[in-house]
């Protein structure tokens, strides 16, 4: 699951809300351990485009 989430996010990263809209749905779905990696590949990643976004979508997925 979480190399598949990887790939969906790089597909839609070209639109800001529907990569909000995927990160928080692929982040309810891991396990605690794959959420932690998830939110660091993204930093990584699409930090430098979506810092705010991707801390937001994190935020929500562990108040829920």
């Amino acid at each position: 699951m979480f190399e598949m989430s990887k790939k969906i996010l790089e597909k839609v990263s070209f639109d800001r809300a529907l990569f909000y809209k995927e990160l928080v749905k692929t982040a309810r779905w891991l396990q605690p351990d794959e959420k932690m990696l998830l939110k660091a590949w993204c930093l990584t990643h699409f930090g430098h485009l979506y810092r705010d976004v991707i801390t937001d979508a994190f935020k929500l997925v562990t108040k829920t």
